[in-house]
């Protein structure tokens, strides 16, 4: 008996040596993360629709049928009206995916998406996580699938289609502006020119671009770059857009030709305005006005409004030193203003959440310190009164508004309240369900407008811009 005893200990000695070195928190945070996850996977079938890479076929079908020598455009996936919308520099980054089973694209499509968001996520949380002290990797761990059950996440990797890709360009250029304004200060004496470069955040503005060549909404940002006199990265990204599109042309000039010349006013080519996912202005009004079509005139006058209101908040936003939320701004006025805005276009939901939580977060911390600074008898108040102490409530309530708003807004759209009440015209009107149902079929594109309106920013938070001894900002990488 001792001796089989003896065997088995030996036997398990390998394996104790391995787990001697884990922490028993980080095997606790590990199950966390999976618990998560699981519990991502389980509100997915939920409250997701049936996924089956509708628009990846569309894709792929059209990419297939380009290689084979067909012209791009003509394609139109077989019983549907739709084809392929992207630019030519669109097709061009999808034309690999021919030699690929559909299948197979979609999920490298899913993998590559997740990824992505993962790295986004890591990016956007580091500032937050290193101020309360947390594990980057378990944060970054609960996001991801925290975020990937949302509506503008699970559709985007359920359909097949980009957004997560485009939203990871441009938050790298968020990063990159981050690091130009603090030059030198990621490099290390033994890095390369390669990591130098990397870390001079020089390259701010390619991101974008390469986005606006994907996609026609991002150049927004360009807007936002030069109203805001960033003007090397916006240069950049303008220079990058050309450069990419130019260089289409001269590939493929024919498909050029045809969607510039054509197939880029063909609206009618991506569904009617008030198809219930499209949850832009457009199609808000396009369902309050009970019509396939949207009012152009009352549309363009709110979409001007709307977008002044969006840039105005994120130039506000990013002089207060919070340039991740005035990204996020001018993501969000994006999709107010376009034409057609799926839910799977919605990802800039999920930095606001990362904000208002943040916010939340921010404010509660300064009251704690507030409280500290009373029970030390430093607590100030008016001119000549002493002795004042906050209210009893002031540490437990303070950022309430703002959690409360960032709860409800994931759940809003992890729920997503619209599919119950989806209506399509003309066989059945957009109020069959009544005012409460015409109210739950608008829900997401009221909630991007009043994000619009009413999204907080934080105040020095994550500045990308050097501020001088004396207060005054000065241009990126500049040291007075």
């Amino acid at each position: 008996m001792p001796a089989t005893v003896g065997r088995r200990a030996d036997r398990l000695a390998p394996v104790r040596r391995v787990t001697r070195g884990i922490d028993r928190r980080t095997v606790v945070r590990a199950g966390i993360v999976a618990a998560v996850a699981y519990a991502a996977w389980l509100a997915i079938g939920a409250f997701g629709r049936p996924y089956n890479f509708f628009d990846m076929k569309i894709y792929h079908g059209a990419v297939v049928w380009w290689a084979s020598g067909h012209e791009l455009y003509e394609f139109i996936a077989p019983g549907t009206t739709l084809g392929f919308t992207y630019p030519p520099f669109g097709g061009l980054v999808m034309l690999p995916m021919a030699h690929l089973p559909v299948d197979l694209a979609g999920m490298v499509n899913v993998l590559a998406s997740i990824a992505a968001l993962a790295v986004v996520l890591a990016g956007l949380l580091r500032p937050i996580v290193e101020r309360l002290g947390w594990p980057l990797w378990f944060t970054v761990g609960i996001a991801t699938p925290l975020a990937v059950a949302l509506e503008p996440a699970r559709e985007t990797l359920g359909y097949g289609q980009v957004n997560l890709l485009l939203f990871a360009l441009i938050m790298a250029d968020l990063i990159g502006l981050r690091w130009r304004s603090r030059r030198g200060t990621h490099v290390a004496p033994t890095d390369g020119p390669l990591l130098r470069f990397v870390y001079s955040g020089a390259w701010a503005g390619v991101g974008i671009g390469l986005a606006t060549a994907v996609k026609l909404t991002p150049a927004l940002f360009i807007a936002y770059l030069m109203i805001t006199r960033q003007w090397r990265a916006a240069a950049t990204a303008i220079g990058t857009a050309v450069a990419v599109t130019a260089g289409s042309f001269a590939v493929v000039g024919t498909e050029f030709r045809a969607y510039f010349g054509g197939v880029l006013w063909q609206t009618e080519r991506v569904g009617a305005a008030d198809m219930t996912p499209n949850q832009s202005l457009a199609g808000l009004l396009a369902r309050l006005y009970d019509s396939i079509d949207t009012p152009g005139l009352l549309w363009l006058s709110f979409s001007v409004l709307m977008l002044a209101l969006g840039l105005s908040r994120a130039v506000n936003a990013r002089a207060d030193g919070d340039e991740l939320t005035a990204f996020t701004l001018v993501g969000l006025t994006a999709n107010v203003i376009s034409p057609i805005s799926w839910t799977h276009h919605m990802v800039w939901v999920i930095p606001a959440i990362i904000v208002l939580a943040d916010a939340a977060v921010r404010r509660r911390d300064a009251s704690r310190a507030l409280t500290q600074r009373a029970g030390q008898g430093t607590y100030g108040g008016p001119p000549g009164v002493t002795g004042l102490r906050p209210p009893i409530w002031y540490p437990t309530l303070t950022g309430l508004r703002h959690g409360a708003a960032a709860i409800g807004l994931y759940l809003l759209f992890l729920i997503s309240p619209i599919w119950p009440y989806e209506h399509q015209l003309p066989e059945v009107s957009h109020y069959q369900d009544g005012l409460f149902g015409a109210l739950m079929e608008n829900s997401l594109a009221l909630a991007l407008i009043l994000l619009v309106a009413a999204l907080p920013w934080r105040p020095g938070a994550e500045p990308a811009f050097y501020v001088d001894r004396f207060g005054r900002q000065a241009a990126p990488g500049v040291r007075r």
